[in-house]
């Protein structure tokens, strides 16, 4: 549907002013959202064109009817999904009054929708995502992560609260304000799934480069819901963002021990099935990696099948010379077999699961000695330093 007439868009625009009568915004408004869901991405860069941005984020400032701040924050939460538009939203003041609406004064759907604006605002753009933080939103978006608020808000909040975090800076407010219990509790079932991928991704960037906050984590109870997230039943982007948590956390000696007695490792192999994307199967081996370096943890390893998996990966009729997706193409390294290399991700699939054999061999002899039985041939074995088997 073509947007429609600059000069319709205009009055609808001056509509939303503050010398409008509240029932006038309301219609004003409830037609710029039909346009922009009618209309498609031509209609909203029209009505972006003929200067909707300052009135809608005026309206957040007036201390609005409800109805009417959900309605405003909603319009410029779809409009914050386009880059250009984010630095438009932000230049007009958006960003205290959409902080201010977080507030426990404000009704739960204007909370929401505030979060949800924020979200869209600082995805992909670190440095709204200081200016966000530096604006106070850290400690509300935390309390909305508490017992009381709907999937929904649970959902906004700690999405938010993940792309403020990918701006390191941020890291050390975000742990101060509490946020390592709530985004425990959220994993747990009866948390929805982008809920539970949304927190654990935030506790992964908390744990980075922080023995502190990962031994935290597994204290307030992490690791069992994590391990729980990777079953088979779980989204793909579940089990990644799980997997990569734990690996993360299992950089830390303590935190690895733990994770493989509760049972990690059979539930990482079996994410390295031909049934798996390459996301999950990279994650799930940086997550054996770590997990690998540890003495401890060999014989649970071997217990679980380990390497004769990994070096079945690693061989032809592998995930990653058979399996394709239309995101992803065929690709690898030769490393413990004929492997057909086109794309950086497979490479590093394969590079991961390389590292994990090397670590298990070096950690146990027995497991160097299932290694080479398992199928690797002399040209992998090779490749694998500090092994020394010879077939």
């Amino acid at each position: 549907m073509p947007p429609p007439p600059r000069r319709d868009l205009r009055n609808v625009v001056r509509k939303l002013g503050a010398s409008e009568r509240p029932s006038q915004q309301k219609l004003a408004l409830l037609t710029v959202a039909k346009t922009c869901h009618d209309g498609g991405p031509d209609s909203m860069i029209a009505i972006a064109a003929a200067g909707v941005i300052p009135p809608l984020v005026q309206l957040l400032r007036q201390g609005a009817a409800v109805d009417v701040l959900v309605i405003s924050a909603g319009i410029l939460m779809e409009f914050a999904k386009r880059a250009e538009n984010k630095v438009a939203i932000a230049a007009a003041g958006a960003i205290p009054p959409a902080v201010q609406l977080l507030g426990s004064a404000a009704a739960a759907a204007v909370q929401e929708h505030a979060a949800g604006l924020l979200l869209q605002l600082s995805y992909e753009n670190a440095d709204i995502a200081v200016v966000i933080a530096a604006a106070g939103a850290i400690p509300p978006l935390v309390q909305l992560l508490g017992r009381g608020f709907s999937s929904g808000m649970h959902r906004n909040a700690a999405s938010a609260l993940n792309t403020l975090a990918r701006a390191t800076q941020n890291l050390v407010a975000i742990t101060a304000a509490g946020a390592i219990p709530p985004l425990v509790r959220l994993l747990r079932p009866g948390s929805t799934p982008p809920v539970q991928e949304a927190a654990a991704d935030v506790l992964c960037f908390l744990a980075q480069n922080n023995d502190e906050n990962a031994v935290t984590i597994a204290a307030a109870g992490a690791i069992p819901p994590l391990i729980l997230m990777l079953q088979s039943g779980s989204p793909a982007e579940v089990q990644v963002m799980a997997a990569g948590a734990l690996g993360t956390l299992a950089k830390n000696a303590d935190n690895a021990v733990t994770i493989s007695a509760v049972g990690a490792i059979p539930r990482l192999l079996q994410l390295l099935g031909t049934g798996s994307p390459v996301r999950v199967q990279f994650n799930a081996l940086a997550a054996l990696v770590n997990l690998s370096l540890y003495a401890e943890n060999a014989a649970k390893f071997s217990a679980a099948g380990a390497i004769p998996r990994l070096v079945q990966l690693l061989g032809p009729g592998s995930l990653a010379d058979t399996q394709l997706t239309a995101s992803i193409q065929p690709g690898a390294a030769v490393a413990m077999g004929r492997l057909i290399q086109h794309d950086a991700e497979n490479a590093a699939v394969i590079a991961a699961a390389e590292e994990a054999l090397a670590a298990l061999g070096d950690s146990n002899a027995e497991n160097g000695a299932t290694i080479a039985a398992a199928g690797a041939s002399d040209d992998v074995l090779q490749k694998i330093k500090g092994l020394g088997i010879s077939r």
